[in-house]
């Protein structure tokens, strides 16, 4: 396994980073796999797949940058800058298209775990690497950011609430269970492949949610920054899984039935607000009324409130919900 060993201070300034660029990779890392693991998945793919398997067939040279930078057990280096707090897409992209051609290629190698083939042997592979990653992120990624980025908020309002009930180990250990973990002694799990340790104490140490559920990688500025990208909760990014069923929309109004929808798993109002769309205000209204008739009921935990149904909540969503066909 491999694993990071961290000093308390390291751990201590760890913060939580959105990534533009780190959606967009881990959408290409979906396209390439064309692998669904939800239905919201399953339609993105159905919409996006098809041009971009269009997009490199007309273009032999990037579909084998793509098949050689995801590698089997590795990532070339150069595809996944380390993210920066409120960088935007465009400087993230630059960093790409900025790599050294010779260390781009030799990133390949180590991704390859042997020779370059020929065919990229040459000198604009950062920036066939940087107008692929644009691609991505203009047709697939952008028009859905804003619901996308409100998704990933709430994933990271749950993880820092998870910190208050169970402070960082019960964090660490839930962003890739199976793959992250804490192992004691200042040592951090952060993947299941053999290879050595690396201290970085002293480093801003990030973790950074990305959508796609099946992806996820480490990056680094050696000596100044690390970075675990892991998929955010599985309920909040399936926007399918949320849906309301119409009998209970007819009952409350779509909106305050959606929240009761979504509270199968407790949330603060911030997440409900992130996830939903609506004003905090709307949604702090709907779970007021929720709470008076018995659906909902919130726990402090630190300086958040967290909301859940009640057992007559669940019943009623219960009931709600369309018999399954026969």
């Amino acid at each position: 396994m491999g694993w990071w060993e961290v000093n308390a201070d390291t751990l201590a300034r760890s913060r939580f980073v959105i990534s533009p660029l780190a959606e967009t990779f881990a959408r290409l890392k979906l396209l390439h796999a064309g692998e669904a693991a939800h239905p919201g998945e399953r339609d993105w793919l159905r919409t996006h797949l098809p041009p971009y398997q269009a997009l490199l067939a007309a273009d032999p040279v990037t579909e084998r940058l793509v098949r050689a930078g995801l590698g089997r057990e590795w990532i070339a280096d150069f595809l996944t800058p380390t993210p920066r707090e409120g960088e935007e897409f465009a400087a993230e992209v630059a960093r790409v298209r900025s790599v050294a051609p010779d260390l781009a290629r030799g990133h390949l190698r180590t991704a390859l775990a042997g020779p370059l083939p020929a065919v990229l042997d040459r000198e604009d592979l950062p920036e066939r690497a940087a107008a692929l990653l644009e691609w991505v992120w203009r047709e697939a990624v952008r028009p859905y950011w804003g619901r996308q980025r409100r998704v990933l908020e709430a994933d990271v309002v749950a993880r820092t609430a998870r910190a208050g009930r169970g402070g960082w180990v019960s964090v660490l250990d839930s962003l890739r269970p199976g793959r992250t973990r804490w192992l004691g002694q200042n040592r951090l799990q952060i993947n299941l492949h053999e290879y050595p340790p690396r201290e970085i104490s002293g480093a801003e140490m990030l973790f950074v949610p990305v959508t796609p559920q099946r992806h996820g990688w480490v990056s680094w500025d050696d000596g100044e920054r690390y970075a675990l990208v892991y998929p955010c909760a599985g309920v909040l990014a399936d926007a399918g899984a949320r849906a309301v069923p119409a009998a209970l929309g007819a009952l409350l109004g779509p909106a305050r039935a959606g929240v009761l929808a979504l509270l199968d798993s407790p949330m603060t109002t911030s997440q409900l607000t992130a996830v939903t769309g609506q004003g905090l205000g709307s949604v702090g209204r709907h779970l007021k009324v929720l709470r008076e008739a018995g659906l909902v009921v919130g726990r402090r935990t630190g300086r958040s409130v967290l909301y859940g149904r009640t057992a007559a909540g669940d019943a009623v969503v219960a009931a709600a919900a369309p018999p399954e066909p026969r």
